[in-house]
């Protein structure tokens, strides 16, 4: 099992956070596998997932030991700690709850609580975020996030809304450690289809843009 700060230096190095949403749970596994032949090893599912519970527990027991796995949508204690029971390594939540960071802290995982104000992200930084999930980042772009990034250096942020192709190197360049990215990775569209080549190919254009945007290639 990692630490705490292995999954978090993992989420750094990876630099995608795949959230895979669904209506069902009959097609996350294979988009999980989609996307991890795509070179993205740092997955996501949230709650919004019909026995999102169940599948966290079965992907902790069948996944690579390289696949970082974590829970989103995540709203209470309760569900953060039953997250982490079934095996997930960091808690993602659309808001900043006290509560939520506290039981992940405390059993020493990586948590990322949703804040968008300066006030929100400093708020969720004292109290123990690893890393901020500026959300939704969709109407405030990329300079919002730069001008976070200027009086507060010392924030680890995770953008998350929006994000796409178009855009991601933009995000990283002003001062993003990772990238939360949905609908425009793991698209419903290619899940419908089964189109699993597809979704390898677009993860694999994710992981080139953040490294080119980090001057590693």
């Amino acid at each position: 099992m990692r630490t705490k700060q292995e999954t978090l230096q993992a989420v750094i190095d990876c630099g995608i956070v795949a959230i895979v949403r669904s209506e069902s749970a009959e097609p996350v596994f294979k988009a999980i596998d989609a996307v991890l032949k795509g070179g993205i090893n740092i997955i996501e599912v949230t709650f919004t997932v019909p026995g999102a519970l169940e599948i966290i527990r079965q992907l902790a027991k069948e996944i690579p030991d390289n696949v970082v796995l974590g829970a989103g949508t995540v709203l209470d204690a309760r569900t953060a700690w039953e997250a982490i029971n079934a095996g997930a390594e960091f808690i993602v939540s659309p808001s900043f709850n006290a509560e939520v960071v506290h039981t992940a802290s405390s059993n020493g995982k990586a948590v990322m609580p949703g804040a968008l104000t300066p006030t929100e992200v400093v708020t969720a930084w004292q109290a123990g975020a690893d890393l901020v999930k500026i959300f939704p980042i969709t109407a405030m772009g990329p300079q919002y996030l730069k001008d976070l990034h200027g009086p507060l250096p010392q924030v680890k942020f995770i953008p998350t809304g929006g994000i796409d192709l178009s855009n991601a190197a933009d995000y990283i360049k002003a001062g993003a450690s990772a990238l939360g990215v949905g609908s425009s990775l793991v698209d419903k569209w290619l899940m419908g289809a089964g189109d699993w080549a597809a979704l390898t190919e677009r993860a694999r254009k994710f992981t080139e843009i953040v490294k080119e945007a980090r001057g590693q290639k």
